[in-house]
């Protein structure tokens, strides 16, 4: 067994470290993770741009149990060489929060006030809670599920992505048979959940994205989005009032990140007693917005962030099933010592073309 592992750290804004961390002598209820493959987020690479503290990055983490104490394997079921999908959150486990099951939302897997994969600086014993590395530190509340093998990895890289679709189309936004679901913003978060709103057996997915997306855009076709619509050419209401023949969208989420246009629009082409879900932040504040819309429709608008243990299991279920054809989601592939090329290029500041990217240590 490896005693030491090579890990990309991020030592500031847009800069990488290749480095060797010892691993740490495991407490029965602890673990090593021998990482297989780490997705890209969003997340990634906005804290590679504001970096405050140098830290493994990477969270969207799937790899092998390398060693397992007793009381860690009997907690989560699991034993030398079983492949996981881990979620980012280390929850307390106490709290009221976490008792409830909305332990995502637990002030301790915060960044800054307690520790989360992908989000927590190296000098935090033993260092290794990032993903692009070798090897991860299973702290004993970390969250895992295990994984059937069969499942390329590029595949399995998209089950926490799928969970956050899972998690908001069908767990927050019930959507069923029949249902009319308006996607604003085709990028990982966006396409994963138009999977999931088709797997959930919406009646018609309406993908919308600009100019510049018009690649994510057939991309959503192929995955299986029944109309794909770029705003910067075309009118979204008119457009979703053709579609629907004017019964316009039961759901509407907004997964943008930035500008306020999108979430005016996503009240505009919702129905009466519909449903606007916002999932991404917009970093500024709406002006002469007209709040009446809302009250006149009925509408009910929430804040969705993140995925539950259940959504997980449906992403995995998902993901196992080989359905749908994930692998055209995957554009990069890099090895561990071109981390940075691939948190540039998933934030557009690398290669072209980003849509999946990927992280392979052992590549």
């Amino acid at each position: 067994m490896s005693e030491t592992s090579l890990s990309a750290v991020a030592t500031g804004v847009l800069q990488t470290e290749i480095r060797e961390f010892k691993l740490p002598h495991i407490a029965p209820d602890e673990g090593i993770l021998r990482v297989e493959i780490v997705g890209v987020c969003g997340t990634d690479v906005s804290h590679y741009q504001l970096l405050r503290s140098p830290m493994i990055l990477g969270h969207h983490v799937i790899g092998h149990v390398d060693r397992i104490g007793e009381v860690a394997a009997q907690r989560w079921g699991l034993k030398e060489g079983d492949r996981v999908a881990m979620e980012e959150y280390i929850p307390c486990g106490h709290c009221e929060l976490c008792r409830t099951g909305n332990y995502r939302l637990c002030s301790q897997t915060e960044p800054g006030t307690g520790i989360r994969y992908g989000a927590t600086p190296i000098t935090v014993s033993p260092s290794l809670f990032g993903g692009f590395s070798q090897y991860l530190y299973l702290h004993p509340n970390a969250v895992v599920h295990k994984l059937p093998t069969h499942v390329p990895a590029v595949e399995a890289a998209l089950t926490l992505p799928l969970s956050n679709g899972f998690e908001w189309m069908r767990t927050i936004g019930q959507i069923g048979p029949g249902d009319v679901v308006v996607i604003q913003g085709p990028g990982q978060q966006g396409l994963a959940s138009a999977l999931a709103a088709k797997a959930a057996g919406a009646k018609a997915v309406i993908v919308t994205g600009r100019r510049t997306s018009v690649r994510r855009l057939e991309l959503a076709s192929q995955l299986g989005a029944d109309y794909t619509v770029n705003v910067s050419e075309e009118d979204l209401v008119e457009r979703v009032r053709e579609i629907t023949g004017g019964e316009m969208a039961d759901v509407v989420l907004d997964v943008t990140s930035g500008g306020t246009e999108p979430v005016v629009t996503s009240l505009q082409v919702v129905k009466k007693h519909g449903t606007v879900l916002l999932g991404a932040l917009k970093h500024q504040l709406f002006q002469d917005f007209d709040l009446d819309i809302i009250y006149q429709k009925s509408l009910t608008v929430k804040g969705v962030r993140g995925h539950s243990y259940e959504s997980v299991k449906m992403a995995i279920d998902f993901v196992s099933s080989g359905v749908f054809p994930l692998q055209l989601m995957n554009s990069h592939d890099y090895r561990l010592a071109d981390t940075d090329l691939a948190l540039r290029t998933a934030g557009s500041m690398g290669e072209p073309n980003p849509l999946l990217v990927t992280v392979s240590p052992w590549k």
